[in-house]
């Protein structure tokens, strides 16, 4: 439990900030899904769509250090290597 006024003040900053973060990543994931789903229902276009949108997202979640650089370079190689054969 906090002790001094600053430290309730970080606790209730932190709280902000896990939220703030667990809705960037599940957005993350979602635009993920559509991607590849789009892919194996063979629709390019809309995938092509999708991982835009989907890396966009990546980036400014590295930015904002949700994500470090290399796992934000790692998640959207995996996706990218996973719609080239759509």
């Amino acid at each position: 439990m906090a002790n001094s006024k600053s430290a309730e003040k970080r606790v209730r900053q932190i709280a902000v900030r896990t939220e703030r973060n667990r809705a960037t990543k599940s957005k993350i994931k979602t635009l993920q899904k559509r991607a590849l789903t789009a892919a194996e229902a063979g629709n390019a276009e809309e995938a092509q769509k999708n991982f835009r949108e989907f890396v966009s997202e990546v980036d400014k979640a590295a930015k904002k250090n949700i994500f470090a650089k290399n796992k934000a370079a790692h998640m959207k190689r995996r996706t990218n290597k996973a719609l080239k054969p759509a």
